[in-house]
């Protein structure tokens, strides 16, 4: 049966979690008003349905938050980002050429039905995300790993894939070019172990319910009913995870609330800890005590879909209009108001320092920015080229109250400045939405990506011909050249390196390949008996495993 949680202390959180709580430790009293501030028990509310529970199939934040507090791999990050040993019982041996890596695995982690978590349940996740019977879009990042890309393109048994256990207790792991940020990946849900049994015992219904798997993190998944549809699961401590002395909550509760002003009421009448606010809201409270921003390592940005050959949105001019369209200022400021930047190009702020230390924002040889004279000029020539005299655009975007906001003001910009183009505004659930991104069922999408670890290639890959998330399908043969060099001929090299991930920024932004809107940061309200909650701007962002109730 499904159990109902309470929506006393909630969060809200755009497209992420955030931790909140009642206050208090887990001793009994007589006294009930002690025992309800003594325990360690919080509700969070995300404003998103969870759209996978499976390692292997989640893509989004809302699902790799919840899988990096359930789960565990190798490596766990910390407070100040930085990778630390978790399965594994120490940091891992590199080689020197730095394509080996050598992982002794902590014999005491255990999954939750009780079984050992040995080197074969990595060697087995690892396997069955990269293999393409998996349909995993996240595979890709399994090209790093030896004979990866043959795998994913079906050129190889998964059985080839460079990952092996020595013995029960120790991974060889083999990669196809030296990558310095690796351990991070380490870190990333998506190389998490996975408990083979459980998965071939469940088929096809792995992992849809929080009692169709086992896990070996902090907590359990519970009360998860369906992905995509469910509104209400909790994280339940783990007695089996192998430092559950250190995990001080004794539950999590999550409820999904779309309406960020019926948050902003359940923190004022003290029933949510925590709580994100955009626009005015957002303008409101920043003089409160409690308020806060948060940065994200997230660029939202607009997809056009260019799938087909007689596509209008291959027309690099009209791409070009809709960019020079957007006055992102004024976006930032009047429409969300939660310290968001303006988006100057696709990596953002804080993502990867240069070899001199400088920032790839400010050293970005491209740049985006609004131009209601330009856009005109462009609109003007994607007409002639396209021989049309006005254009009808079906926006697809998230139908949270913060993403309808801005999708109402991406409609107004472009109907203001581009005459005979009319937007039409679709708003749907955001496993919808991500569902028709990757169908291509949409002219243009208010997509966006947050880092899964803190190195420009994150965005960068994302836009090479026939990645999975490029779902407008842009292609440039220069990009995919540059991107290639990056990773593979000057992978070594940190300043050719830097001048490829440079100049594929560039090409990309000049094409308008895809039109970036803003970075994006997090307003929030958050209780001050709430401590340890560690926000990571790259990968699973939201970790539980600290949080303590004062």
């Amino acid at each position: 049966m499904k159990k109902k949680y309470a929506l006393g202390l909630l969060t809200v959180c755009g497209v992420v979690l955030a931790g909140c709580s009642t206050g208090g430790n887990s001793s009994k009293s007589s006294d009930s008003s002690k025992e309800a501030s003594a325990k360690q028990e919080i509700s969070v509310v995300v404003q998103q349905e969870m759209p996978s529970g499976d390692l292997s199939l989640a893509t989004d934040t809302i699902s790799f938050t919840a899988l990096n507090n359930v789960y565990e791999g190798l490596y766990r990050l910390d407070k100040d980002n930085q990778p630390q040993p978790a399965g594994a019982s120490e940091k891992a041996k590199v080689s020197d050429d730095g394509l080996t890596y050598t992982v002794k695995l902590r014999k005491e982690a255990k999954w939750s039905n009780g079984d050992p978590v040995t080197a074969k349940d990595y060697v087995f996740g690892w396997q069955r995300t990269a293999d393409p019977k998996t349909a995993a879009e996240y595979a890709y990042l399994f090209a790093l790993v030896k004979n990866g890309e043959a795998i994913i393109n079906g050129e190889k048994p998964v059985t080839d894939l460079g990952i092996k256990a020595v013995d029960d207790y120790t991974l060889e792991i083999q990669l196809e070019k030296a990558t310095p940020y690796f351990p991070y990946l380490m870190a990333f849900p998506s190389f998490f172990p996975q408990h083979e049994a459980t998965v071939k015992e469940f088929g096809d219904a792995y992992a849809t319910k929080s009692d169709k798997s086992v896990y070996n993190g902090p907590f359990t998944l519970e009360g998860f009913d369906g992905p995509g549809t469910d509104t209400e699961w909790a994280y339940k401590k783990n007695d089996t995870y192998w430092d559950a002395k250190n995990v001080k909550l004794d539950q999590v509760n999550v409820n999904v609330v779309k309406e960020s002003s019926t948050a902003l009421n359940l923190f004022k009448d003290g029933q949510a800890d925590d709580v994100i606010l955009t626009g005015e809201l957002a303008k409101q409270m920043k003089g409160d005590a409690a308020y806060l921003t948060q940065p994200d390592a997230r660029t939202t940005y607009l997809e056009v879909n260019q799938r087909e050959a007689n596509s209008p949105y291959k027309n690099a001019n009209l791409r070009r209009a809709i960019s020079y369209a957007i006055n992102r200022k004024a976006l930032v400021n009047n429409i969300l108001g939660d310290g968001s930047k303006v988006a100057t190009g696709l990596i953002p702020t804080g993502n990867m320092t240069g070899p001199d230390g400088q920032d790839f924002t400010k050293a970005s040889k491209g740049k985006v920015e609004f131009d209601k004279k330009k856009a005109k000029e462009y609109w003007e020539k994607a007409k002639s080229e396209l021989g049309i005299n006005s254009l009808t655009i079906e926006l697809v975007a998230d139908d949270t109250d913060a993403t309808k906001k801005v999708s109402e003001y991406l409609q107004n910009s472009l109907q203001d400045t581009l005459d005979g183009v009319k937007v039409n505004v679709t708003p749907v659930p955001f496993s919808v939405r991500l569902d028709r991104g990757n169908k291509g069922q949409f002219d243009m999408i208010v997509s966006g990506w947050g880092a899964d670890y803190l190195d420009a290639s994150s965005f960068t890959d994302l836009f090479v011909t026939g990645n999975s998330y490029n779902r407008g399908k842009w292609s440039n043969a220069e990009y995919d050249k540059l991107v290639d060099a990056s990773g593979n001929a000057d992978a070594t090299d940190e300043e050719k390196r830097w001048d490829d991930l440079l100049n594929a920024e560039k090409v990309l932004l000049d094409e308008s390949g895809v039109i970036p809107v803003y970075y994006k940061s997090e307003a929030h309200l958050r209780n001050p008996k709430v401590t340890g909650v560690v926000a990571h701007p790259a990968g699973a962002q939201y970790d539980y495993k600290w949080v303590v109730v004062k």
